[in-house]
């Protein structure tokens, strides 16, 4: 599991979404999966389902909330 997220945020810093998505789905119960699917949903511009999964990651999540800064986080709460 731990190698499929660190593959997600290697896509995601990429600006490759689509391909992170693929990954993130694969695991929905997760709490650092559904924070990097709220981070893909960002990217792509949906931010109403962002939200959604930011909320499933115990994750704030408002207006000023950005992609870059989140996968930064993210790399640093896997040890990336």
């Amino acid at each position: 599991m731990k190698l499929d997220l660190r593959r997600a945020v290697e896509l995601l810093e990429s600006g490759d979404w689509q391909a992170a998505h693929t990954i993130v789905q694969e695991d929905e119960d997760s709490r650092l999966f559904c924070w990097a699917h709220g981070i893909v949903h960002i990217m792509e511009g949906d931010r109403s389902n962002a939200r959604y999964w930011y909320r499933k990651a115990g994750r704030p999540f408002d207006q000023g909330t950005a992609a870059a800064a989140e996968i930064k986080a993210l790399k640093s709460e896997i040890g990336l």
